[in-house]
Parts: structure tokens; C-alpha cells; sequence
């Protein structure tokens, strides 16, 4: 009866929060990521997060692992909802939420834009009925293009000429040749259709051309230059998961298998630390490498989990013979992952190798607290992979064939949370992992992250905790606060010691680096919120110094002050000033941003416009700044040189099912009359776009 009265109380808006599912991607980027720039694989977080987004998770039957990996519930806060929910059963509402020790409304707002609540009721109509009536499904068309005439699609380029030269470099002849230009039209086109239910089923198609890629049925191409597609099937004839089509896994601290949202060091600093075994997930994003093609399933036996799954992929390579340096006839250099195939010799690397995988993981969780499991990779590649050998890179993966085999595990004590994984590869290379989150108090949580990886660690599906944008080459230890002691301030801080026991690129000698971050917000009201934030990196790099060269600090600073009001219900504004310096081997150089937001609603249209200021001396101080794009996208440019950043973006929706976008984005510089290098510079002092998207819901 109590229960009844508080939810009764809660629902009549005695402690109310406003019911707004619509979510903020922007409120997610700047909370997980200290400062926007190159490293981070935003598009793959982005790709989980809609993922939640579109099929939410019912808070009557979520699994810790499900719920921890949005990111946003501490180790208190995880440990209470379990509580509440064994103790009381089933939620009622969202707004219950409200009732479980330590969940404060802050949080509840985050989590509800990915969370709902559910009857468990199992659906008896046929499986292809409930495909074809699913409520959750979509299709959409998107079309950008860049409105300067770029290099690479001039019709009249001027011919390339080579000089001949003979042993005392005198000229004895020229060669000219027709210059290298893009395959296609400026035009990049991407659709995507849905359908899915949590728990049943996901069938859904990809198809993506980049601009200066042709549309073509020749030489082998159906139409347009990438598609992807999934057919996912959950709880059904015996089996936990069938998937067949493109998907990733997400297992363990992700050493062999790190797909999926994994946010890494960021201004959230105690939640990301840990990543969470979601197990396989389709893959629906247009990056074209980092996932797997073939067929998986994963099945039950009482407290242990199997999954198991094969795939056969081609990759882009670049094929070389050379047997100066090699043990091969004919080898791959380097396996491409941009995914473009635009100019002759970007088709010539296009399907060149083929990957064979194996994969199976074995998972025993006689408990909601503990879990331990073990995974193993096996890979074999068409032709043989090696780095062209230089000082830094005579460590890295060599040969056709890779295998990689871990044990993981993760225990949680009350509000603390214990996790770790080791994994060896064929080399003998050895990658580890492991740490704790905990909650100490009512306003203190923390984390601790331990991680070791090997030169000749090899893993090529591994996302784990890391310094580096691969898990090779590092050893290091990160410690994280967050401190809230009431509702209005919170305070996040970090600290990560790390280093490199072999030598890297720009980075001749072994080395080592540290960085720390400090974050300071404050909640006055519903309508205000802002922050302040700073962060220093430190790395060694090598520079010149005389005869000798020399390992020297490379500082770099950022800092960031951004504040949101909302004026009224449909008006609210953004302004945010970030700048970065950096120091290295005596030279000082410094850039800044200056950043204003309005965005209002009106009838069915919502407009969302920007107007940038910035100066950065290189493009080591470029300013990366988050910018609101169409649903489905997402947007991080470099705001690099002295000019202004404009955008604009309307959406319309004139009926219930049918949303239309259309955003115009410019850059104009003060500081060139070129923009771009090589087949994309265009002539001028400006970069447009223009994007429209239509989305479509049956």
C-alpha cells in the first residue's frame, strides 16, 4: 500500500520530472568526452546509443551488464535498483525511479530517453506477423553534398608531369600522364531501414555511397559503393540470440572482442572506466571495417552461456611484392578501414584481402554479482599481412594467421565492483586489464584501471582501456573521482600514468606520459546549467636537435567554459568559450573558440543555429566543438585557422510518421584562399554543405 501511495503521489507531481523522451545527443558527448577530438570513434558510441535509443530497455527485465552500459548509473545506484526490484517486483512507471535510495532526478533524466517499463507478456501472434506489424521500424534517405567544386571533380584537369632524371640528376625526359581524379559525383547518399522488438527480433538493411565514389553496376558493384544488413533473432527455437548478416561483440573489458559503446577516458570519469559483456549486437553503422560478416548463435545451460559464430569478410588492402624486405612474394601493407574507394588507387586496394574468423565465448553467472568467462579469435587472412619495417613498427602483426584467446571476470561486494581480463595472442604477446568502481559514500564514487599490453600484443577487434587508439605498446594505472555532495555541484576529476616500454611514431626511445582532467558543474536551476573544465596531456615526442635527436615533453592544455539557459519553454540558448595550448620542444603555440547557440521550436518546426569565432595557430590547437546534425548523424568538425563556423537546421515533422531535415553548414577563413589539400581543395575562402534527410516510420 505504500508503494501505491508514493507512486500515486510521484505520478500527480508532488516530485514530478517532465515526461521528454526526446533525447540530447549533446548532452551525452560533452558528459562522456573531455575534450572532442580525432581519437574517438564517435560515429561506433553514436551507433550504440541510438541502439538504446530505438529499443529501450525494460527496466522489469534489464540485466546490470545492459543497464551499467549507458553509462550513467554509478555503482550505488545499480546496486539499489536491483535491490528495490527483487524487493517490490515489477515497475509501475519510470517515475518510480524516484523511489530507489540514491537515484536522484538528475539521472533519471538521462536514463529515460533509453529506458521504459514494460509488462512481461509474451506476444503468441506468428513471428512474420510480428515483423511485418512492428510499431518500431523506420526508413531513411540522407543526401549531403559539399557545394565548392573541389579538385577532384574539376572536368578539365591539368596533366601530371614527371621528370626524368639520370645519375647527375640532369633532366632527360618528361612523362606526362592524366591526372588522378574521383570516380564519382560529389553527392554522398546514405539510407538505412529498421525493424526490431527487444527480446524477438532486428532486421534491418544498410546502403552508403561517400561522395566522389561512383554509383555503378560494373566491375563487380551492386549500385551503391557499401551495404550492410542483419537478421537478428532472440529467444527462439532453444536459442538465446541467431544472428546472421554484419554484427560485433561486446565481451568482457572488450581485449579481444570491444565493439560497441565504449567511451574511455572522458569528463565522466568513475562509469566508463568498466566495460560491460552485452554479447553479439547487429552492426548497423557504415563504417566499413571493425565487424564481423557471417553467421552466430548464443545458448543457455543453466548458469553457463555459449556463443559460437563464424565470418568471411574482404577488406581493402594495399597488395605489395617486394622481397628486399620481406619473406613474402606478395603481401598486404596495410589493411585500409576509411572505407573510401574514389580515385584509381583507393579501387585497386577495394576486397583485395579476405578474413576468415572462428569465435566462441563460454560465459558462467551462477549470479546477478559474479560472472566469469573465456573467449578465444581465430583469423586467417587471403594473403599475408607486414608493416613496411621501420624502427617503431618490428613489433607488429606479421604473417596470414592470428589467434587470441582471454579469461575474464567480473564480482560485485556491495557497492563495489571488481573486473578484469587477460588475454594472449599467437606472438605470445600478453594484454591485461582490471580494476574496481566503487561507491564510498552518498557523494563520493571512484575508479581504479590497471592495464599492461605487449609490443607484440595483437589484437584487432579489441577496444579495452587505453591511452593509445590500440591496445599494443602500454602499461599505465588511471585513477577517477566524481564528488556531488548535493544537487546543484559536482566535481569530476581524473588521473592516468602511462607508458610506452617500446618506441612509436614521432617517438624514438621508450617513453612516458601522463594526463589529468578537472571538471566543475553547477546546477542553479532546471532552466541553467554550466561547467567549467580543464585538462593537461603530457607525451614525449621526438625532435630534431642538432646532429642528435632528442626526446622532448609535448604539453598540451585545454580548457572549456560552456553554460545552457532556457529562456522559455521553446527558446534556449548555449555559449561556450574553449581554447588549447601547447608546448613543445620551445615552441608555444595557443587556439580558441568562441561558440553561441539558439535553438527554438515553432509549431512543427524545431531550429537548431550556430555562430563560431575561432583562431588556432595549428592544427595541433584545432577546436573540436559537438554540433547538432540530422538524427542519425553525427558531427565533430575541426574548427582549424582564424574564420567563423555558421550552421542552420530546421526539422519538420507534418505528420505523426514523417520527419524531414535540412541543414546548411559553412566554414569561411580569413587566412587562405584555398580550402582543403590535394583532389579536395577548392578554390576560395569558404567549405558549404548542405544535408537533407527524410525519415519514414510504417
Amino acid at each position: 500500500m505504500k508503494r501505491w501511495l508514493t507512486i500515486v503521489c510521484i505520478s500527480a507531481g508532488f516530485c514530478s520530472f517532465a515526461q521528454n523522451d526526446e533525447i540530447d545527443l549533446e548532452v551525452f558527448a560533452e558528459r562522456l568526452f573531455q575534450v572532442q577530438d580525432e581519437d574517438v570513434a564517435y560515429e561506433d558510441i553514436y551507433e550504440s546509443l541510438l541502439l538504446y535509443y530505438t529499443n529501450k530497455l525494460n527496466l522489469n527485465k534489464v540485466e546490470p551488464e545492459e543497464l551499467a552500459s549507458l553509462y550513467i548509473l554509478n555503482p550505488a545506484q545499480l546496486s539499489n535498483f536491483f535491490i528495490y526490484r527483487d524487493q517490490f517486483g515489477d515497475f509501475l512507471s519510470i517515475n518510480e525511479l524516484q523511489s530507489i535510495p540514491e537515484m536522484d532526478l538528475e539521472t533519471i533524466r538521462l536514463l529515460q530517453p533509453f529506458v521504459t517499463v514494460e509488462e512481461s507478456v509474451t506476444d503468441t501472434r506468428p513471428l512474420l506477423q510480428r515483423i511485418i506489424q512492428e510499431e518500431n521500424n523506420y526508413f531513411l534517405l540522407r543526401y549531403s553534398r559539399r557545394l565548392e567544386e573541389q579538385k577532384g571533380f574539376t572536368a578539365a584537369l591539368p596533366l601530371d608531369t614527371t621528370f626524368v632524371r639520370d645519375e647527375n640528376n640532369n633532366i632527360t625526359d618528361t612523362v606526362t600522364t592524366e591526372p588522378s581524379r574521383y570516380a564519382g559525383s560529389p553527392d554522398k547518399i546514405y539510407g538505412r531501414f529498421r525493424t526490431s522488438h527487444r527480446d524477438d527480433f532486428s532486421l534491418g538493411f544498410t546502403f552508403e555511397k561517400d561522395n566522389g565514389e561512383a554509383f555503378s553496376f560494373e566491375d563487380g558493384q551492386k549500385g551503391f559503393d557499401f551495404y550492410s544488413y542483419h537478421l537478428m533473432f532472440e529467444n527462439k527455437w532453444g536459442f538465446d540470440k541467431i544472428m546472421l548478416g554484419d554484427f560485433q561483440l561486446q565481451i568482457g573489458q572488450g581485449i579481444v572482442f570491444g565493439a560497441g559503446f565504449n567511451a574511455g577516458k572522458g569528463a565522466e570519469t568513475v562509469n566508463t572506466t568498466k566495460r560491460n559483456s552485452l554479447g553479439m549486437r547487429p552492426y548497423t553503422s557504415v563504417l566499413e571495417s571493425g565487424f564481423f560478416r557471417g553467421a552466430g548463435i548464443t545458448k543457455s545451460f543453466s548458469d553457463f552461456e555459449l556463443t559460437v559464430f563464424y565470418s568471411k569478410l574482404k577488406q581493402d588492402g594495399n597488395i605489395q611484392s617486394d622481397t628486399t624486405f620481406s619473406e613474402f612474394e606478395e603481401f598486404v601493407n596495410s589493411v585500409q578501414i576509411t572505407g573510401f574507394h574514389r580515385t584509381p588507387t583507393e579501387l585497386e586496394s577495394k576486397d583485395q584481402i579476405e578474413e576468415e574468423s572462428i569465435g566462441a565465448v563460454v560465459e558462467y553467472s551462477p549470479h546477478r554479482r559474479f560472472t566469469v568467462g573465456i573467449s578465444g579469435l581465430n583469423s586467417q587472412y587471403s594473403r599475408p599481412l607486414q608493416r613496411r619495417p621501420n624502427n617503431y613498427n618490428q613489433f607488429e602483426f606479421k604473417g596470414d594467421h592470428n589467434f587470441i584467446t582471454s579469461a575474464y571476470a567480473h564480482y560485485t561486494w556491495q557497492n563495489f565492483t571488481f573486473f578484469g581480463e587477460a588475454a594472449r595472442s599467437k606472438s605470445g604477446g600478453i594484454g591485461a586489464v582490471g580494476g574496481l568502481v566503487a561507491s564510498l559514500s552518498r557523494m563520493v564514487d571512484m575508479a581504479m584501471v590497471f592495464r599492461n599490453y605487449d609490443r607484440d600484443f595483437h589484437s584487432f577487434y579489441g577496444n579495452a582501456f587505453s591511452e593509445n587508439s590500440r591496445n599494443i605498446n602500454e602499461s599505465g594505472t588511471y585513477w577517477g573521482l566524481s564528488i556531488k555532495p548535493n544537487r546543484r555541484h559536482k566535481l569530476n576529476v581524473y588521473y592516468d600514468r602511462f607508458k610506452f616500454p617500446w618506441l612509436k611514431y614521432r617517438t624514438e626511445a621508450p617513453s612516458v606520459g601522463s594526463e589529468w582532467l578537472a571538471r566543475y558543474s553547477h546546477f542553479p536551476s532546471r532552466q541553467v546549467t554550466l561547467y567549467a573544465q580543464t585538462r593537461q596531456q603530457t607525451r614525449q615526442v621526438t625532435v630534431p636537435n642538432e646532429n642528435l635527436n632528442q626526446l622532448v615533453d609535448q604539453v598540451k592544455r585545454n580548457y572549456m567554459f560552456n553554460v545552457d539557459y532556457e529562456l522559455l519553454p521553446w527558446l534556449k540558448l548555449k555559449t561556450k568559450v574553449q581554447s588549447s595550448t601547447q608546448y613543445e620542444g620551445g615552441e608555444f603555440t595557443k587556439g580558441f573558440a568562441i561558440v553561441q547557440d539558439v535553438n527554438f521550436s515553432w509549431w512543427k518546426l524545431k531550429f537548431n543555429t550556430r555562430m563560431a569565432l575561432f583562431e588556432t595557430d595549428d592544427f595541433n590547437n584545432a577546436q573540436y566543438v559537438y554540433e547538432s546534425d540530422v538524427l542519425y548523424a553525427f558531427s565533430i568538425p575541426a574548427y582549424n585557422g582564424t574564420g567563423a563556423r555558421t550552421y542552420a537546421m530546421i526539422r519538420y515533422d507534418p505528420v505523426r510518421n514523417i520527419s524531414l531535415w535540412i541543414r546548411y553548414a559553412r566554414f569561411t577563413f580569413r587566412d587562405r584562399d584555398t580550402v582543403g589539400s590535394g583532389l579536395n581543395e577548392s578554390v576560395g575562402n569558404t567549405s558549404t554543405e548542405v544535408k537533407a534527410m527524410l525519415r519514414i516510420k510504417f
